[in-house]
């Protein structure tokens, strides 16, 4: 062998070993690189759990605090609507009365002339030292009452209208 083969041979061996190197380099960097990848999949993975997990408990409690504003609407607009069912019931009794004569509505009557409150003639139902009163015609009696209907009606459903916002607001 010449000395040119000689280092054409060293020159080739050497370029051999290098690449030989290079290639377990490489793969051994693979494999480090791969285990780094693997380990950071699994921190991105446990780190997506736990923000899931996360959402999902928020998500719960605010559903659960919807359901609860809901329940408590809910019972509120039963007790109004009792409410308003009592008041409708007490005024169609007293429109009854009204009607059958069983009540009779009556204002108080001035009576400057006197100082006395004693009623000049004694009435059929009693002796009640007291100032005099007017009876009203029924009809009127029955308009009276159908406003005061309207205004009760109109301040219960305030009243549930002021609930309602308190509730939101809270």
């Amino acid at each position: 062998m010449t000395p040119v083969q000689k280092l054409a041979g060293m020159v080739a061996l050497i370029v051999l070993l290098m690449a030989c190197a290079a290639g377990v380099t490489w793969q051994v960097q693979d494999w480090r690189m791969g285990k780094k990848l693997v380990e950071q999949a699994g921190l991105h993975k446990d780190d997506l759990a736990a923000i899931s997990n996360a959402a999902a408990g928020q998500a719960r409690a605010e559903q659960q605090k919807r359901l609860a504003a809901e329940q408590q609407l809910a019972l509120q607009d039963q007790q109004h609507r009792k409410e308003l069912f009592d008041a409708q019931r007490n005024q169609a009794r007293l429109r009854d009365q009204l009607a059958t004569s069983d009540v009779r509505l009556s204002v108080l009557v001035e009576d400057s002339a006197s100082g006395c409150n004693v009623p000049a003639t004694p009435s059929a139902v009693g002796v009640v030292h007291a100032a005099r009163r007017a009876q009203l015609d029924p009809a009127h009696a029955q308009r009276i009452v159908a406003i005061t209907d309207e205004g009760d009606n109109a301040i219960i459903a305030l009243r549930a209208c002021q609930a309602h916002v308190k509730e939101i607001m809270n």
